[in-house]
């Protein structure tokens, strides 16, 4: 190994992508073991640190080029010792001067007084914090304004961050290009306005709000004159994704969606108030580029009874992508749970329309009661669909499901809670080499000897305590 020239002896590291690989080989000899040092760029620590404020300094010393560092006490019990406190955020501030992204999950015992020795690390450009009850918006706003080149920000379930200051700054900064805020209580749809000029260069955005915890905030005119009259474009937004919120006609991000176009990926889940005019406006927008859209929508049984049939999705969206979006490569629709079917949901001939006039590879369907085995039969017509996902599908039958025998490039079959189809239906499939995948959960009537030999790779589970 000493004879190796430098440039062999790095690639083998660097095609080493575990880090208990790394450290293995680590240890064969002091040579590579000190490329190994200078090397690695990126750990993950956690409730292996004793004492933890010692040990991660330990390893920043070790690791002089750290740039990536995740700490995450998922798990973590008291009998475990301490964890990594404000101290230990300071010895890493001093200890680390290349870190640029940093990830603290479950760190209970970070306070906002650690967040601002990260002001002095100006490399940081991804901040995750996930689970930190002990962060509030004084603590954001230390770092946004120490951090100049912040461009990905993820906040998700921090509890008590109430004020908003640090969105406006974000604001004026205009670096931030991936904001991801999940299940932070206190902060509304409205609340995202304060973004400003940022929205112009903002590429990707996930907001969700806990379903456990919804509650509206008053919008008051002047708010909703200030979303109307955003003129802001979100030209470089390519993927939005939006669970649980309120989309209300000139209110907080159903300003948004009007916005963007050059939009990839969409993913609206459960989004009460979504009509078939934001579907529309979008497929106009963004056509040439959407290439995946997923829609959960409630059913008629889980929205309030004062809903009009003018805010619910029909076929007219679905005409729109088919007639807008030419590269539309993935479709995915879900209802959510109920005893019965939703009687507003998208038609057979509907879901037909987009999914054989866009070049599709992937189709998922969820609690869709339209789609039977008439669709099936359509879709040996669909000359790219690869990836068939049925769950909850429960009008297809075994000849429905021997239909997908047929279909030219259909490679990934999976099927969940389907109650129609048995161990009968996968028998084209048996030995014919044609499926890659095949995935089949909590199907009564499916057993493990049926699926045998049906695909080159072949997961099976049957738990059937859904039913009861």
């Amino acid at each position: 190994m000493d004879d190796l020239p430098d440039l062999v002896a790095w690639d083998i590291l660097e095609r080493l992508n575990t880090t208990v690989d790394k450290s293995a080989i680590s240890l064969t000899c002091k040579r590579l073991h000190k490329l190994d040092n200078v090397q690695r760029k990126s750990i993950r620590v956690g409730c292996g640190l004793r004492p933890a404020n010692e040990a991660l300094v330990s390893l920043c010393n070790r690791f002089q080029n750290l740039e990536k560092v995740e700490i995450s006490y998922s798990g973590w019990m008291s009998k475990l010792g301490k964890q990594l406190d404000d101290r230990g955020l300071y010895n890493l501030s001093i200890s680390c001067p290349r870190l640029a992204d940093l990830t603290l999950s479950y760190c209970t015992f970070i306070t906002d007084a650690g967040l601002t020795h990260l002001a002095s690390c100006s490399n940081i450009s991804a901040l995750k914090l996930v689970f930190t009850p002990r962060i509030s918006g004084c603590g954001i706003l230390s770092v946004v304004v120490g951090c100049k080149k912040l461009a990905l920000l993820h906040l998700i379930r921090c509890l008590n961050i109430t004020r908003m200051e640090w969105l406006e700054y974000l604001g004026k900064l205009e670096t931030l290009e991936d904001l991801c805020i999940k299940n932070c209580r206190a902060i509304g749809e409205g609340d995202l306005i304060r973004l400003g000029q940022t929205w112009q260069r903002l590429k990707r955005l996930q907001f969700e709000v806990d379903a456990n915890y919804r509650y509206m905030k008053v919008y008051d005119r002047l708010a909703v004159d200030q979303w109307q009259k955003q003129s802001v474009p979100c030209d470089k937004m390519t993927e939005l994704i939006l669970v649980n919120g309120i989309i209300s006609p000139g209110r907080g991000l159903a300003c948004v969606l009007g916005k963007c176009r050059n939009l990839e990926k969409i993913h609206l889940d459960m989004c009460v108030g979504v009509r078939d005019s934001d579907i529309i406006g979008l497929a106009r927008n963004s056509g040439s580029s959407l290439r995946s859209i997923s829609l959960r929508v409630p059913s008629d049984f889980s929205l309030p009874l004062l809903m009009t049939n003018s805010i619910r999705l029909t076929d007219k969206c679905l005409e729109a992508l088919a007639q807008n979006c030419s590269r539309l490569e993935s479709v995915r629709l879900s209802f959510s749970d109920g005893d019965f079917p939703s009687i507003s949901s998208f038609s057979l001939q509907g879901i037909l329309t987009v999914v054989l006039t866009c070049p599709m590879r992937e189709l998922a369907l969820d609690h869709v009661y339209s789609f039977d085995d008439v669709g099936m039969q359509a879709l040996c017509s669909a000359e790219h669909l690869e990836m068939v996902e049925l769950t909850r599908c429960q009008e297809i039958t075994d000849e429905g499901l021997e239909l997908a025998a047929k279909f030219p490039q259909l490679r990934v079959l999976k099927l969940s809670k389907c109650l129609g189809v048995s161990d009968d239906g996968l028998k084209p499939f048996v030995g014919s080499g044609k499926l890659k995948v095949l995935a089949v959960d909590d199907c009564p009537q499916i057993s493990h000897r049926g699926v045998e030999g049906a695909a080159d790779s072949v997961s099976f589970k049957r738990d059937l305590s859904w039913m009861y």
